[in-house]
Formats: structure tokens, C-alpha cells, sequence
């Protein structure tokens, strides 16, 4: 499989230098084209911010001579609904289809109906298990639980407790790499010790909370705390305090949400994240479709860089918007 990993991150809309392939050509063609945008849930914001960049960068790149429209659909986390979407959006004669598959593993009718219809899609964040498609950007999950290991390595000196919250469900493979990433860095360091949380956090802040108290219940010393992604981290962050802990429990999390940035910034015990930004990935789904519509050839995988984001640099990534 070949992965290539970009050398820069979108900045104020700009597109990564070559990713499109096309942009020259498809500017003078004077063509429209009308993608479909199928969500598995737009519930939570890492969600809903990759359906709102993929809007805004059709609405960026359209010109007199080139005119993009999206429509997007929400299966409210159903997979049968995300097929039915898929249904849908090809009966509006979409010239092709972006999936934001969310915590879905597969989804096989979807793909196959795409397939049947002759009409290219592109995978954003999630790559599913089974079924055809065009291309596929997302982050570097494996890589991103390594490099939050690393830093807890150093942070602790090598020695102390850590757990983990796991958003689940068990099969979740986004969720497996981050983890089995954290774990593969952690083992380098024999003096720290880690538990796995025995329960799901469901991905969100309030999981997050949940969770963190039973861990306090039953694991005081902890020294610090890794989530899967940053909206249980923060829900972590709560119940930490609440238990007077903040100054002995560190937070490791995923994404770059805004407000695991605010807090570490600030200067909090959230310590580090790895960007996994939706404004990128949405952004750059939205020109891979756009090359693949214009005849380019495309890459089949594309591995967007989730760089570390700790005190020292959260400013730069921070987006108020």
C-alpha cells in the first residue's frame, strides 16, 4: 500500500502544494460538479467540524469556472440509514460520494451501492475493514498513542501508573491503534505500570468523567491518564479535579480538540495531544474528490501528519473559530 505522508498542513484554506494534481485544469474546464457528503453521526464536533470544512472548501474553490455544490446527510450513528443516505444522495445523481464513517467498522451496502452506481468516494478519517473504494485520508492513529507514550515516558521519568479510557466498542479499530500505540511506547519503560479501564467512555466528555471516577475508586495512585480522544480527557479532567488530584494525575489525549488546547495552554494537568484535525482531513477529502472528478490519478491512501501538541506549541494550532 502506498502511503504518503504530507509535508504540511493546510493553513487559512490553503491546499497542501500538489495533493490535488489538478487544480490548474479543473480552474479552466468550466464544469460543476455536486458531491455528497454521508455522515455516520454529526453528533459530536470532531464530526460536524469535518462536514463543515468540506462545505466550506467546495464554497473555496468554486470560481466562474468551476462550481461545486455538497449535500450532506446524517445517519444519527444507524447503519442502515447511513446505506439508505448513500441510496439517496445517488438518486440526486451526486457525481460522487465522501463517507464519514465515525465509529463505524464497515459498511458494506453503502460501498456497494456507490460501486453499482459507477461513482467514485473517498474515505475521511475512518478506513473501513471490508469494500471498495476510490482513496482514503486520515490520520496515523498507531502513531499518535506512540508519541503521547513517549512523552508520558519522559514525564513521569519512567516510573507510575497509567491509565487508560478506551471509547469503544471493543472492535473500534481507530480506537485499537491509538491505544495499542500508547502501549507499545509505554513498554519501553518497565517501571510504569498500566490499567485499562474496564469500561467504554462512548467518546464523549461525560463517558469520560464516568469512567475516570472508578478508575480514581479503585487506582488512587495514578500518576497519569491517556484517552482516546480529547472529549474524554476532558471529562477526565473533571472528575481529577473534583477528587483533588490535578497536581498528581497527568492527561494525555487525542485530536487537538479547542478545549484540550485552552487547557493546556493554560497550563493545566492536560499535558499533551496529537492533532487529528477534522478542519485538514475535511478540507483535503473535499480536493482528492474534486482531482479524482477531474481525471487525475490519485493516491489510494493518504496519511494526513498528527503532529504532537504539547505547552510549548499549542498556540499555533489553536482556532478560536
Amino acid at each position: 500500500m502506498k502511503i504518503n505522508r504530507l509535508g504540511a498542513l493546510l493553513a487559512s484554506g490553503a491546499l497542501v502544494v500538489g495533493l490535488a494534481a489538478c487544480n490548474a485544469d479543473e480552474a479552466s474546464t468550466g464544469k460543476s460538479y455536486t458531491i455528497g457528503v454521508a455522515n455516520f453521526l454529526l453528533s459530536g464536533p470532531y464530526f460536524s467540524g469535518m462536514d463543515a470544512a468540506i462545505t466550506a472548501q467546495a464554497k473555496a474553490k468554486t470560481t466562474a469556472d468551476l462550481t461545486i455544490k455538497t449535500i450532506s446527510t446524517d445517519a444519527n450513528g444507524d447503519a442502515a440509514k447511513l446505506a439508505s443516505d448513500v441510496e439517496d444522495l445517488l438518486s440526486k445523481n451526486v457525481d460522487a460520494i465522501i463517507i464519514s464513517g465515525g465509529p463505524l467498522e464497515s459498511a458494506p451496502a453503502a460501498l456497494n451501492a456507490i460501486k453499482a452506481a459507477g461513482k467514485p468516494v473517498v474515505l475521511v478519517d475512518r478506513k473501513f475493514a471490508t469494500g471498495e473504494y476510490t482513496s482514503w485520508i486520515g490520520p496515523d492513529n498507531e502513531t499518535i498513542g506512540k508519541q503521547d507514550g513517549e512523552f508520558l515516558i519522559k514525564h513521569l521519568a519512567g516510573t507510575g501508573k497509567v491509565a487508560i479510557i478506551k471509547g469503544g466498542p471493543a472492535d473500534n479499530s481507530i480506537g485499537l491503534a491509538r491505544t495499542n500505540g500508547l502501549k507499545a511506547s509505554l513498554s519501553k519503560a518497565p517501571g510504569i505500570k498500566v490499567v485499562e479501564a474496564p469500561g467504554f467512555g462512548g467518546w464523549g466528555s461525560d463517558g469520560g468523567l464516568t469512567i475516570m471516577e472508578s478508575l480514581l475508586a479503585t487506582n488512587p495512585d495514578l500518576a497519569a491518564v491517556f484517552c482516546e480522544n480529547d472529549a474524554m480527557c476532558l471529562g477526565a479532567q473533571r472528575a481529577i479535579e473534583a477528587a483533588g488530584k490535578s497536581k498528581q494525575i497527568a492527561i494525555a489525549g487525542v485530536d487537538g480538540q479547542l478545549e484540550a488546547l485552552q487547557a493546556i495552554l493554560a497550563g493545566s494537568n492536560y499535558l499533551v495531544t496529537g492533532l487529528n484535525s477534522p478542519k485538514v482531513i475535511g478540507s483535503l477529502s473535499l480536493d482528492r474528490t474534486v482531482a479524482v472528478l477531474g481525471g487525475a490519478k490519485v493516491e489510494k491512501d493518504t496519511v494526513v501528519p498528527s503532529p504532537q501538541i504539547t505547552k510549548a506549541n499549542a498556540a499555533q494550532y489553536l482556532d478560536p473559530k
